[in-house]
């Protein structure tokens, strides 16, 4: 079977074979006119080329998901890194008050709930970040 193609340059209509015309849509390959203008099919991809490129679209999210596993994967280790030294810090600190040991003053009293109560009147238990360390120095 014949199909007809028109030249985009000359406009003269001209006969080729229904397969090497696939063939040539398939490729993209060049070929011409009577009139030996050269020219070739631009519309579409050609099932490979889809293939191609939705595999490569595939890799490329398959990465982009590993990387963001392993970030995810960091972030939860550091995580439970920081809450262990959180959980840490707390043991430290309630020693110290079941010691009878003030923790913003660093000294030992027999009554702790009372020197609390008096010397540090507006210190809550809700701010630990105020809390000094024991390498720090309270001046």
């Amino acid at each position: 079977m014949m199909g007809w193609l028109k030249c985009y340059r000359c406009k003269e209509d001209f006969a080729l074979r229904d397969e090497v015309e696939d063939m040539l849509r398939r490729n993209h390959q060049v070929f011409h006119c009577p009139w030996g203008h050269s020219q070739h099919f631009v519309e579409g991809e050609t099932e490979e080329q889809k293939l191609r490129r939705e595999r490569d679209r595939l890799k490329q999210q398959a990465a982009r998901l590993h990387d963001r596993i392993r970030e995810e994967s960091e972030r939860a280790e550091k995580e439970r890194h920081r809450a262990n030294g959180y959980k840490g810090h707390a043991t430290r600190i309630s020693k110290r008050i079941k010691h009878g040991v003030c923790i913003c003053c660093n000294r030992t009293f027999a009554d702790l709930a009372r020197h609390m109560a008096t010397k540090h009147p507006t210190f809550t238990p809700m701010a630990v970040d105020d809390i000094p360390r024991s390498e720090e120095k309270v001046a």
